[in-house]
């Protein structure tokens, strides 16, 4: 059985720090790409970061230089750290695990636009900045 399992969410005022987790259990964490997206009330869902098993990585331009995604597949846990953040960053945020270990170094910032990609997905975590 799959799981996605999210933490460390919560609320925060603009220009703090977050971290997000995700443990993940049931599948071969080792050859999964990884990604975090987000939504937002009234938005689609939208792509935050990815990374595959050997590291290859790539951000939204929107969090570009503000978080950091990051994976230890001895653990089979990810990470998000969160820097600077902003009111707009408020949202739901999913932890996804695809099929493929090379979708990041096949379609680059394009893996954020395909949630197709990613076929598990976490419960979601609120993340909350206030201005």
């Amino acid at each position: 059985q799959v799981q996605l399992v999210e933490s460390g969410g919560g609320s925060v005022q603009a220009g703090g720090s977050l971290r997000l987790s995700c443990a993940a259990s049931g599948f071969t964490y080792s050859s999964s790409c990884m990604a975090w997206f987000r939504q937002a009330p009234g938005k689609g869902r939208e792509g935050v970061a990815a990374i595959d098993p050997d590291g290859t990585f790539t951000y939204a331009h929107s969090v570009k230089g503000r978080f950091t995604i990051s994976r230890d597949n001895a653990k089979n846990t990810l990470t998000l750290k969160m820097n600077v953040l902003k009111p707009e960053d408020t949202a739901l945020y999913y932890c996804a695990a695809g099929a493929s270990s090379r979708t990041v170094r096949a379609w680059g910032v394009a893996t954020l636009s395909g949630p197709g990609r990613f076929n598990y997905w976490g419960q979601g975590n609120q993340v909350t900045v206030s201005s």
